[in-house]
């Protein structure tokens, strides 16, 4: 089994031996809890504000959530970059490796954050009016924007912490850095809101000292409890920056492609008025809680399946990719029972009525059935992100955001602000019913090759004195790197490899 030093001591990586559904359902679960907790904070927002019964103020947290989506988006995308490249050496038993990696991941984050949130405060009156904001409404997402865009950082500094604490396995510790944020946010937006009378400024102010609580605690458990973070090497950080970017840059830009089409569709459905734009807030925020188990799986499944692709076992991926699509399917069966059952209370909770209401009760009643596929491709994702193939990944989520949204989108728009809805449902539906096709051939082809390979080992260890080499995937993780290390860093090591790695490690 795989091992990784710690503190004098040898430890197994954990995810390459036990039940896998079992590993999946504690991953996605706690990941889940925590991940609701970061999407909760905005609806918490939402909610408060719809409490003030004004549409323009509703809306205008509608379009601020585009704009935020846009650098949550690319935060998630550069996390899942860490977690692959971090889990697959941790798994191929080269812990010191995995912790000067984890110091350049936050080095990165950190630089990029800065770049982008506060960049985008020089362009918040354009953006808007892009999007289809008008008067009051624009006036006011960006006086939000304006104090919450700077605060970025914080974001991406929390999120990647999680993501080296998702790493090691720690789901609990993850989970627990981001339920803390949304307490904060559930306690400040009352009182800030209606306590001191803030408003819409109220709830900014919440946002800032919710990311601020999410960095603290996420950097203590990386730093103090796990020690995932070595020395700084400036000298080594191109290489890693390479490292990180042969799956975290596909990946970026594939979440890019969702809030691609999210303003699209806000675009389309601005058209309508703000009662529209509220209830498309309502339900983009409602979404990502009610499905939060799905939405859990792209982190969760990547550091099991890059594990154990590190540690060689290839028919564990392939049956971890099984596992993770049953426990979808179960997750959002039970999400759209809820959503359905619950669709009263939540329609009378938001203050919504007219448009607004028509809006929620349809996706609670049917649009909601679309994350059957949405969440395949969820998985699809992960597994491309984390096997070798990230521009597959890419491929998906841009076609989905494109060829699967504006001219359904534009179509269904003819037909009021529902049929914008219906067309995005029904053309995200046909990608990730694509997506699970081509991950399912391609972890099948993996398996396929563990034979031969266990094979060759038996061979070798009774005539030879190194074992057979590792498996060629389709497409190197690496496809740019000029640099062999930095490759060697984001792509699993032969088994012989891997066993002298870990023995160096170990010798004084």
């Amino acid at each position: 089994m795989p091992v990784t030093e710690r503190a004098g001591h040898v430890e197994p990586a954990r995810f390459v031996s036990g039940s896998l559904l079992r590993h999946v359902c504690v991953m996605a679960g706690t990941g889940a809890i925590g991940l609701i907790a970061v999407f909760a904070v905005d609806l918490i927002n939402l909610f408060y504000i719809s409490l003030l019964g004004e549409k323009e103020t509703a809306a205008a947290v509608g379009f601020a959530g585009v704009v935020g989506f846009f650098h949550a988006s690319l935060c998630i995308g550069l996390t899942i970059g860490i977690a692959a490249v971090v889990s697959r050496t941790l798994g191929a038993g080269r812990r010191d490796d995995a912790r000067r990696i984890g110091t350049a991941s936050l080095v990165l984050m950190a630089a990029l954050s800065v770049v982008v949130g506060t960049g985008t405060a020089f362009f918040l009156h354009p953006a808007l009016q892009a999007l289809g904001a008008q008067g009051e409404t624009a006036r006011l997402a960006q006086r939000y924007l304006s104090v919450t865009v700077h605060t970025l950082p914080l974001l991406g500094i929390g999120m990647a912490c999680s993501a080296l604490l998702r790493s090691v396995g720690d789901a609990r510790r993850s989970m627990t850095v981001t339920l803390a944020a949304a307490f904060v946010t559930a306690v400040l937006d009352p009182i800030l809101i209606f306590g001191f009378g803030l408003g819409l400024d109220g709830a900014a102010i919440s946002a800032v000292v919710s990311r601020t609580v999410l960095a603290a605690i996420a950097l203590h458990g990386v730093i103090v409890k796990h020690q995932l973070l070595g020395r700084f090497d400036a000298s080594r950080l191109a290489e890693d920056a390479r490292a990180l970017g042969t799956v975290a840059g596909p990946a970026v830009l594939t979440n890019l492609a969702t809030p691609v089409g999210a303003a699209f569709v806000t675009h389309a459905v601005a058209q309508f008025g703000p009662s529209a734009v509220a209830g498309a807030a309502t339900i983009d925020r409602l979404t990502p809680v009610a499905f939060g188990l799905v939405y859990a799986l792209s982190g969760a499944v990547g550091p099991i399946l890059a594990q154990n692709l590190g540690a060689g076992q290839y028919k564990r991926v392939q049956e971890g990719l099984r596992d993770s699509l049953l426990f979808m399917v179960a997750s959002v069966a039970v999400a759209w029972l809820v959503l359905a059952l619950g669709q009263g209370v939540l329609i009378r909770a938001f203050s919504a009525d007219g448009l607004a209401a028509e809006l929620i009760a349809l996706f609670c009643s049917w649009l909601a059935a679309s994350f059957f596929f949405a969440g395949g491709l969820f998985v699809a994702n992960a597994s491309f992100n984390n096997l070798g193939h990230p521009l597959l990944s890419t491929g998906f989520n841009w076609g989905r955001a494109t060829l699967g949204t504006i001219p359904f989108a534009w179509w269904g728009s003819h037909y009021g602000a529902a049929g914008v809805l219906i067309g995005q449902a029904v053309g995200s539906s046909i990608f990730g019913l694509l997506a699970v096709v081509v991950a399912f051939r391609l972890a099948a082809k993996l398996a396929r090759q563990e034979a031969p390979r266990l094979a060759d080992a038996a061979d070798a260890a009774a005539g030879a004195a190194d074992a057979a080499p590792a498996p060629v995937l389709d497409a190197p993780v690496a496809p740019t790197s000029a640099h062999a290390e930095a490759a060697a860093l984001a792509t699993p090591q032969p088994a012989a490899a891997v066993t002298r790695t870990a023995a160096s490690a170990s010798a004084p």
